[in-house]
């Protein structure tokens, strides 16, 4: 299956500093959106190493047996283990982490997403968006247990806190799921900057446009528009059909 894609990344309207990264493999195998926290300089680092390391492990055991899932963790472990010793030798930044989604296109095996904390991957098709991830953040455990609604949730005071990230020496293990995609379908993995400003029924909206880096631009200056207090991280993933 073709693959079309882009990226982009913007500080927004109220951070000085960017601390998203996000990294596209060239041959389309691998996509890593990474959320930063721990001030401006922890923030950008642990982002930084999160997609440093999970690029570099995934290129070099690439055509290695090991499975999809089991490479995931694997990689995933990996950036933590490099964020920890940055965080011991540089104890400024000792509270600093990262959420990460990956996903990996490893045949002949399904796609494959891993991803912990609040960046997500969302599956759109002709008639409808789904996301895939759940958030790993208070809210969304209230959520499920019924402790709060939806709506509630988007102006929680603990919509932020984090149940899992990296950066942590009890890390948990990342959420890894296959998922379909077929010939049309549509990929977004993003971070909280976008999903923070707009409601997935305009996410979706704008994602109708076929040109994906114009979608991209839409999507970003649509979240600064609604307010852009946070960074705003995209990239966009779409199947081509056969010809």
């Amino acid at each position: 299956m073709k693959l079309n894609f882009t990226g982009a990344t913007d500080p927004g309207l109220i951070r000085s500093h960017n601390q998203d990264a996000y990294y596209i493999d060239p041959d389309g195998r691998f996509f890593i959106v990474a959320d930063g926290m721990g001030g401006h300089a922890g923030g950008e680092e642990a982002s930084r190493i999160a997609i440093q390391e999970i690029q570099a492990y995934l290129t070099n055991q690439w055509d290695f047996p090991e499975n999809t899932q089991s490479l995931l963790r694997l990689a995933i472990s990996q950036a933590n283990n490099s964020i920890l010793q940055d965080q011991v030798s540089h104890p400024e930044r000792s509270d600093m982490g990262t959420t990460v989604v990956v996903v990996v296109f490893r045949s002949p095996e399904p796609p494959m997403c891993a991803h912990l904390g609040d960046s997500r991957l969302y599956h759109f098709t002709n008639s409808q968006v789904h996301q895939i991830t759940q958030d790993h953040t208070w809210v969304a455990k209230a959520i499920k247990t019924g402790e709060i609604g939806p709506e509630e949730a988007r102006s929680h005071p603990y919509r932020h806190v984090l149940s899992r990230c990296l950066g942590r020496a009890d890390l948990s293990d990342p959420e890894v799921q296959s998922f379909e995609l077929n010939p049309g379908d549509r990929l977004l993995l993003c971070s909280d900057g976008l999903t923070e400003e707009l409601l997935d029924e305009q996410i979706f909206q704008l994602y109708q446009n076929p040109d994906l880096e114009q979608t991209a631009s839409s999507l970003v200056e649509a979240a600064k528009a609604n307010g852009g207090k946070d960074n705003i991280t995209v990239i966009l993933i779409s199947a081509a059909h056969q010809d």
